[in-house]
């Protein structure tokens, strides 16, 4: 019965942010205006987001279930976990649906220090969870530098 709940602890870790950010990639779709924007230097192709957003979510996902398998999840880990997930969701409606990019940027500034406060959460309870997430970290700064440039090129 171990395995099979450690097979449900990852399951539902790994889905529950990746079928959120599927919801709200479908929410932002008819707003995508992305290849009509005058973007910064380095802007990567839009096919691009997707594909870096299914995996950061799923290294999301594997990160929480390392702590969820280990039981060693608690209320601050879920807190931090679970809050850094909601800012990250409202972040795409802020920009794509509301076309508010300099509160996007600033949303995304917080964005940063949460992520931040969730690896040194992570690495106080497993090295390997919090490292998972450094990726996660360098995207959202370099979607900050994408989302100020967006901001100044198209004000």
């Amino acid at each position: 019965m171990e395995f099979l709940k450690d097979k449900w602890v990852w399951i539902k870790s790994i889905l529950i942010p990746v079928i959120l950010g599927g919801i709200v990639a479908l929410l932002i779709s008819g707003f995508m205006d992305y290849n009509d924007l005058n973007k910064p230097p380095l802007s990567p192709p839009g096919f691009i987001f997707g594909i870096v957003w299914t995996v950061l979510y799923i290294l999301m996902g594997v990160s929480y279930g390392i702590l969820a398998s280990k039981d060693l999840v608690d209320k601050s880990i879920n807190t931090i976990y679970y809050l850094q997930l909601f800012v990250n969701l409202l972040w795409p409606i802020a920009f794509f649906i509301f076309k508010w990019r300099l509160f996007a940027f600033i949303w995304l500034l917080i964005l940063i220090i949460l992520v931040i406060k969730m690896i040194i959460d992570f690495y106080k309870k497993n090295k390997l969870s919090a490292y998972l997430q450094i990726p996660y970290l360098l995207w959202c700064i370099f979607a900050a530098y994408l989302n100020l440039g967006v901001y100044l090129l198209n004000k």
